[in-house]
């Protein structure tokens, strides 16, 4: 028997929302790590990130990176860039068009950084920026960083370095991996235009 969102606009869409908002608190979700591509026509890099927030009504979904990060600066080039989720139990892959805006010492860090725990601080106390080359292997944190050996106020220093990115999305493409037969759609946002596609 085929699931209610197989040929159904509709429980499509609430398909993939009820993923990509699961993934924010469920660690094991495999929306939760999407490929993040992003770039220009001479350097085009993808990576994974952390989705940290899922908003259907604004059609907005986030992720944390450091503000030394090379991706800020392609980012400020071209807002434009795509990601790629994929579960494999549920045998569905979204494809995401977004326009992102980089978020800095502003009410939206602000906000998220009170929610980011001990553990997730610790990527923003590195003295140097994440891809800054070294002479030896280094997780970038001085000895004491390394073993957790910091308060939560001593990690509010890291707060110049969090930046969160925040993903508008244009349009999704779906794709449903099934026995009987695959199927795709594309939902562009901007015209509210739903299409289906061969897979």
């Amino acid at each position: 028997m085929q699931p209610a969102y197989y040929e159904d606009f509709n429980e499509i869409k609430k398909k993939i929302w009820l993923m990509l908002n699961d993934s924010v608190t469920n660690r094991n979700s495999q929306f939760r790590i999407p490929t993040f591509i992003c770039g220009n026509q001479s350097d085009f890099d993808g990576r994974i990130v952390v989705l940290r927030k899922s908003d259907q009504k604004n059609n907005i979904v986030q992720f944390h990176s450091d503000i030394r990060s090379d991706k800020i600066e392609k980012l400020k080039d071209n807002s434009k860039a795509a990601m790629l989720f994929y579960d494999k139990e549920e045998k569905i892959q979204v494809r995401l068009k977004v326009m992102c805006t980089i978020n800095h010492d502003n009410n939206i860090t602000k906000e998220s950084w009170l929610k980011t725990g001990h553990m997730s601080r610790k990527c923003y106390l590195v003295n140097n920026g994440p891809g800054t080359e070294s002479d030896k292997p280094t997780s970038g944190l001085k000895p004491e960083l390394d073993n957790f050996g910091f308060t939560i106020e001593q990690s509010e220093v890291g707060y110049k370095n969090f930046t969160v990115i925040q993903c508008e999305i244009k349009s999704i493409e779906w794709l449903y991996l099934a026995a009987k037969g695959h199927r795709r759609a594309k939902f562009d946002l901007e015209t509210n235009k739903n299409t289906w596609l061969v897979p």
